[in-house]
């Protein structure tokens, strides 16, 4: 099997396991905003790039919550057009997102820009490594590529512990996690 067949099949299986998962964790999202608060490193003014969760991602509006509390700009991710690099956009508490690809809610391109210092980033499985498998677009691996070739960013995996798997399929092109975030731990790679 090659490598985007893996990759595949292993989205199928992750997808089915984070629905079940999900019911069995109601406080995963307060849980892994702690973890994330005790563990990441962070200067006050970071710039911190969440999102707005669908199906049944993790849920990143607690952690969004107290890093506001804590001085730090959230932007949110907005899909510019397919095999484009994601752009992100200063969101404001209670502003109003508007409907995007994929059945997503996020910013309206009018919104101010900026680049992250931190991505947190949804997937459905990691390992030990730092390899994450995404959904198959390839967002925020060409994201990631372009901010770390201008900066210094941290990506931040946001996950389920049970989504860890021995071995993610990846390729060159597949940009690793430099810390992962569950309910249980926050780890670095």
């Amino acid at each position: 099997m090659d490598i985007a067949a893996l990759k595949q099949a292993l989205r199928a299986d992750a997808l089915v396991r984070r629905a079940a998962l999900r019911a069995a964790h109601p406080t995963a999202a307060r849980d892994m905003a702690e973890n994330f608060l005790d563990s990441i490193p962070l200067k006050k003014s970071a710039a911190v790039s969440a999102y707005i969760a669908i199906g049944d991602e993790p849920d990143a509006r607690p952690l969004m919550k107290a890093l506001r509390e804590h001085g730090c700009p959230i932007l949110l991710p907005r899909v510019v057009a397919k095999e484009k690099p994601l752009a992100f956009h200063r969101y404001e508490s209670g502003a109003q997102l508007v409907p995007g690809p994929f059945g997503l809610s996020q910013p309206d391109r009018e919104w101010p820009q900026a680049d992250p210092d931190v991505l947190i980033v949804p997937l459905l499985a990691f390992d030990a490594d730092g390899n994450r498998l995404g959904y198959g677009g390839g967002f925020y691996d060409r994201t990631l590529k372009g901010l770390r070739a201008r900066k210094k960013v941290l990506a931040v995996g946001f996950a389920l512990s049970k989504l860890e798997r021995d071995e993610v399929p990846h390729h060159e092109g597949d940009e690793k996690l430099d810390w992962i975030v569950t309910e249980k731990i926050a780890r670095k790679f």
